[in-house]
């Protein structure tokens, strides 16, 4: 648990800086805000790395596989992508060059999702089932915490020292990660089917390939087992389900994540806060808000039921955005700032234990990781692809009315809550066996 803590923040660490804190320091140097919106587009790094799961979950590193083991070489490789790409942001003045901020951002980015597919693999082998959440409760509290540093300890470097200072700063904690994996010990034992050897599986599979050449036979039956197994088995257990299912996923978080992208301009450039009220509000005030949020989502789902909280936390989300439209029309005030940050934290604490209480409940246990990338990739791409154009609504429009188009964005997601507690029982036929009589989805 205490290594899985560490993991935690070394998780969290990077997500914000090429996120909301970037945007926040691109806001206060002078950047656009069309092109800030566009720099949000990062973040979709981490919505696409089930594309590169398996590579990670199977290849071995040279060298560093044989002093580590397959899932620390992974997650060391990783933390040296972060810290040199953090390295490099510091150094960069985003008004001279903002390519190549982004390409420097876009280096951490990968590295941490990286980094994300190794830990959890990591987490998956290294404990069996019945600590697993234990293991999961420690890696969220260590998560949040780095989410906190990077967060509103990445503002008060800036507002004292510089942003060069904070992102420099940030790139030597990374250091702590490095060291938990140095000292950590490497998996011996896999306890779940979807990480373990999948040699049998690929062997059953060659044989549909024996026209092919032995290396493409090989090569076509590890995609079909590793790449291709989760998917077939997704859409064959939901069936005619599956295409809404994956809709309500992919839209649930748009109205959160499009609003996301310009809180941090709007608090800073348009209600003129400092970063340091900024980051006392938003980010530590805020913190224990999410925490509380999701608090209380946990026990309502356990009482009512995962997809009344699901449906009850979309239509929150959309009705805190637009309290940031109400306070859009007055003077500032840090009491209103507050009001509101604390509804939205509460909500989106509500709606993020919902989802992945639903996500989790959906997944079969003999392809576990890889169908949780699946969800977890689609809840993030498409708010993150569309809050690369919120820069333009702002400019075209204003933050008010970005903030009510936004929380329309929420409705496809109300809509599509609304037709799964309709179809509840049909789709608890449908989800695995193992999994369906021990949680009430209602």
């Amino acid at each position: 648990m205490v290594v899985l803590l560490f993991l935690g923040f070394s998780a969290g660490l990077p997500f914000l800086l090429v996120f909301s804190t970037l945007n926040a320091r691109l806001a206060d140097v002078g950047v656009e805000t069309a092109t800030i919106g566009f720099f949000s587009w990062l973040g979709i790094t981490y919505s696409i790395k089930v594309f590169w799961a398996p590579v990670v979950d199977r290849l071995s590193l040279p060298l560093l596989d044989r002093w580590l083991g397959k899932r620390r070489s992974w997650m060391l490789l990783a933390q040296a992508g972060i810290a040199t790409g953090l390295v490099l942001m510091a150094r960069t003045d985003a008004t001279v060059a903002p390519v190549t901020m982004a390409l420097f951002g876009l280096l951490v980015a990968f590295s941490s999702a990286t980094q994300d597919v190794a830990i959890d693999a990591y987490r998956i082998e290294i404990a069996p089932e019945r600590l697993q959440a234990a293991l999961a409760a420690a890696y969220i509290f260590g998560y949040r915490v780095a989410l906190l540093v990077a967060g509103a300890g990445a503002l008060y470097l800036a507002e004292f020292w510089s942003w060069q200072v904070s992102y420099e700063v940030m790139a030597l904690l990374v250091g702590i990660g490095v060291v938990t994996v140095l000292i950590s010990r490497e998996p011996s034992v896999n306890h779940h089917g979807v990480a373990a050897d999948l040699s049998e599986r690929v062997e059953a599979e060659v044989q549909r390939y024996g026209h092919l050449s032995p290396r493409l036979a090989r090569l076509a039956g590890w995609f079909s087992a590793a790449v291709a197994g989760p998917f077939v088995d997704f859409f064959h257990r939901y069936r005619r389900f599956s295409i809404l299912i994956l809709l309500l996923v992919s839209v649930y978080r748009i109205c959160d994540l499009s609003m996301g992208v310009m809180a941090n301009p709007f608090y800073l450039n348009f209600m003129e806060f400092t970063k340091t009220e900024v980051a006392d509000i938003t980010k530590i005030f805020g913190f224990f808000m999410t925490i509380l949020g999701s608090a209380i989502g946990g026990v309502l789902v356990v009482r009512y039921g995962v997809r009344r909280i699901l449906l009850t936390g979309a239509v929150l989300t959309a009705l805190s955005n637009l309290l940031f439209a109400l306070i859009a029309q007055y003077p500032p005030n840090l009491t209103s700032l507050a009001l509101v940050v604390s509804a939205d934290n509460l909500s989106g604490g509500m709606a993020n234990v919902a989802l992945i209480a639903w996500l989790s409940s959906m997944t079969s246990a003999a392809f576990t990781a890889t169908q949780y990338a699946l969800f977890s990739s689609l809840m993030t791409l498409p708010g993150k692809f569309i809050g690369g154009f919120s820069g333009l609504l702002v400019e075209g429009f204003g933050y008010a009315e970005f903030f009510v188009i936004s929380a329309f964005m929420g409705i496809p997601a109300i809509v599509l809550c609304l037709w799964a507690i309709r179809r509840g029982p049909e789709l608890d036929a449908m989800a695995p066996q193992a999994e369906a009589p021990a949680s009430d989805t209602r």
